[in-house]
């Protein structure tokens, strides 16, 4: 039987945990029920509730999302329906119909998705589906809440002649309207309201002239509002038949909260499942926030929190931008107790509360954010002695507290309780409270129970060093500015640095060493000799980090370079099939070359037709048969290498340009004569000047001359003088 005092939760921050969950539910009942969030007290329903928490997260992942299942609450409907021959409202019917049709739809989805949430569907089958109350409503209410016309036959013959005493109520205004108005006596706006009721706006003057009921005037007294005689005659009616309709309505009502009532323990049902749904759902999203899993619950004692995180802090960091230490820590049958001991301001308390929260959610069916490799098994209690104890109403001192505290741990420690106390022995005399800690702790350890404990005490520190199934601790402190890494490390105890930090802060070494003299030589060397330790460890750690990262580094470059490698291999591979495509295209060139030349020559059509059709004999024999769709894909990408290509060739004609403009600059232009040899910077042909006139020459290249500007010719060779 699990038993986890109220105490316990306090301290290990577990109601701001429920806070935020509440936040994230989407009805009122769901929040009310996250905040009564306890650890469960059987192992089968705390198990049930893990995998249900679990199957939630997975369902934002699939495809098979868990549909809406908000809901309007019905307990003051319950609370009616409990009164004999009371009945409810046509609003609170529409209510309980949309929450009978949530809860079949969610019945329905979670049976026909078994497979993938069969522990829901599981607390799903305890529910009873049933459409008899939706058809019931449906049958008396429409979907906007109100009464239908035939819900009876009474109501329905009572609406039609009220639609017809209506049309005669609109009929007989509106000829007294058309034949008053011709007469003068009615204002501007001509008619009005009162009392729900139509009327003519009459001037004053000529109230007694208009037959009917005066309903009353205007603020002012000159416009008298008056309902028509033959109106009225017909509103008479119509107010009876209102009346009429209103006690139909009553019955009707009557009979309906009498037909739903048998059904009172289900709607009860209904409401509890929704709102659980509810609050699973809530937590998965914490789950989500936070990166909770489900670790393995074993029955071997063993507590594995590998990467584990404080959801509180994590959570804050985030919104702050700030990084999130985890701490590994473990417990078993041959390493029960740990005392973590070093500096204040390291993170002792927090990963000692980190162990706690982290186990009260998971025996509360939340996931947690570990690795997934962690592992834990259940307590049957918890017990803590977390911060200042000190008792106002109980005039008790913080020592005195934590002693009754102490005595309370004594009578409920057993192997399946796991104790977590903050600053061991603190509150009385070091050498007094130091010995009386260390027989609780000796107490405890013989009691196989697991445990974690913070302290400054050496005698603790030694005492764990001594048991052989307990363990010291410390957390890492950077051994040159005393700066805290917030790194849990198991095996060593940890110093207080104590006149290291005073150092820092600007104590004078001479009161320091006068404070070393005051106290046992032992404990300072014993003190020096764990600091000492402690810095080795932390110089270990940090190298160890820095050869990691290097060699993450390096596993990173060679995948990089192996990508690179590849690229390039396909590159060049692409580039020589359109180089192989290029060299046949410019060999088919020169055969058409060489053909054309004889042609010319001999002027033998047959010959030319003849090589020609040789030539596409010779290539045909060569390709091979594609369906349209490879051609089109061999086509498309031989288009990607050629634009590629081109790309890169325009790049390098770009640098190659911007060198010999470069070269340009860096020289002399030479000044340009006729009978120079030219040509331009980016051609290749080479001609003579034969003129020069207003910064242009004609350039002779034997066959055709050209005419150019100096600007873009550069000098091959000089006339000789």
């Amino acid at each position: 039987m699990i038993s986890i005092t109220e105490k316990t939760l306090q301290d290990l921050q577990f109601p701001v945990i429920l806070d935020t969950i509440s936040t994230i539910c989407n009805t009122e009942i769901g929040k009310l029920k996250a905040l009564e969030i306890t650890p469960f007290r059987d192992k089968d329903t705390l198990i049930q509730a893990l995998l249900q928490t679990s199957e939630y997260v997975s369902s934002f992942q699939n495809n098979n999302a868990i549909p809406n299942h908000g809901f309007d609450a019905i307990t003051h409907e319950i609370k009616f329906l409990a009164i004999e021959d009371s009945f409810l409202e046509v609003s609170s019917f529409r209510k309980i119909a949309n929450l009978s049709a949530t809860v079949n739809f969610m019945l329905q989805f979670l049976q026909k998705f078994e497979e993938y949430y069969p522990n829901l569907n599981h607390r799903a089958k305890q529910v009873t589906l049933t459409k008899d109350i939706i058809h019931m409503i449906d049958d008396v209410v429409d979907k906007y809440g109100e009464i239908k016309d035939n819900a009876s036959p009474d109501l329905l013959n009572i609406r039609r002649s009220m639609n017809a005493v209506r049309g005669k109520v609109n009929q007989s205004f509106g000829t007294a309207l058309t034949h008053y108005n011709s007469l003068g006596y009615l204002d501007d706006i001509r008619e009005s309201f009162v009392q729900n009721r139509r009327v003519l706006a009459v001037l004053a003057m000529y109230r007694r002239k208009v037959k009917g009921s005066i309903m009353g005037s205007s603020k002012t007294g000159s416009i008298a509002y008056i309902e028509p005689e033959a109106t009225l005659q017909y509103s008479r009616e119509l107010s009876n038949l209102e009346y009429e309709e209103k006690e139909e309505i009553t019955r009707i009502l009557k009979l309906l909260s009498n037909q739903i009532r048998p059904f009172l323990p289900l709607l009860v049902q209904y409401q509890d499942f929704l709102s659980d749904i509810d609050v699973i759902a809530a937590k998965a999203k914490y789950a989500n926030k936070i990166n909770g899993i489900l670790p393995t619950i074993t029955e071997e004692r063993r507590l594995y929190f590998r990467d584990a995180y404080h959801p509180i802090l994590y959570l804050n960091n985030k919104q702050k931008d700030e990084i999130t230490h985890p701490q590994t820590i473990e417990l078993g049958q041959e390493n029960r107790i740990i005392v973590i001991s070093g500096p204040n301001a390291g993170g002792k308390t927090i990963s000692l509360k980190t162990v706690g929260l982290l186990q009260l959610m998971l025996q509360s069916g939340m996931l947690i954010p570990v690795h997934e490799r962690s592992e834990t098994f259940l307590f049957d209690r918890i017990l803590t002695d977390i911060g200042d104890n000190q008792s106002i109403e109980n005039h008790l001192s913080t020592y005195s507290y934590r002693l009754k505290n102490m005595n309370y741990f004594l009578k409920k420690c057993n192997r399946k309780t796991m104790f977590l106390i903050d600053e061991f022995g603190t509150g009385s005399d070091p050498e007094l409270g130091g010995a009386l800690a260390e027989i609780f702790l000796e107490e405890f350890y013989h009691r196989e129970a697991f445990g974690i404990i913070t302290t400054h005490y050496s005698n603790l520190k030694i005492l764990a060093n001594e048991l052989p199934f307990a363990t010291n601790a410390n957390m890492l402190f950077d051994e040159k500015t005393l700066e805290p890494m917030y790194k849990l490390v198991l095996g060593q105890a940890g110093s207080s640095f104590t006149f290291e930090v005073a150092l820092k802060n600007g104590i004078p070494f001479s009161l320091i060493n006068r404070a070393k003299k005051k106290i046992e030589v032992g404990k300072v060397r014993f003190d020096k000799t764990i600091a000492t330790l402690q810095k080795e460890r932390s110089k270990l750690e940090k190298t160890s980090q820095t050869l990691k990262e290097e060699e993450s580094r390096a596993r990173e470059e060679g995948k990089k370079m192996e990508t690179i490698n590849v690229k390039i291999k396909q590159k060049l591979e692409s580039y020589q099939e359109l180089y192989d495509s290029n060299q046949k295209t410019i060999y088919i060139g020169q055969k058409i070359e060489d053909i054309s030349e004889k042609y010319f020559n001999n002027k033998n059509k047959k010959e030319l037709i003849g090589e020609f059709l040789k030539i596409i004999e010779i290539e045909n024999s060569k390709r091979k048969k594609a369906t349209a769709k490879e051609s089109k894909a061999q086509l498309e990408k031989k288009k990607e290498i050629i634009e590629e290509v081109t790309v890169q060739v325009e790049e390098i004609r770009k640098e190659k340009k911007e060198k010999k403009q470069k070269v340009v600059v860096e020289k002399p232009k030479p000044i340009l004569k006729i009978g120079d040899r030219v040509r331009m910077f980016d051609g290749k042909a080479v001609g003579t000047i034969d003129s020069i006139e207003k910064n242009k020459a004609t350039v002779n290249y034997g066959v055709f001359t050209s005419k150019a500007s100096l600007e873009v010719l550069e000098l091959v060779e000089a006339v000789k003088k």
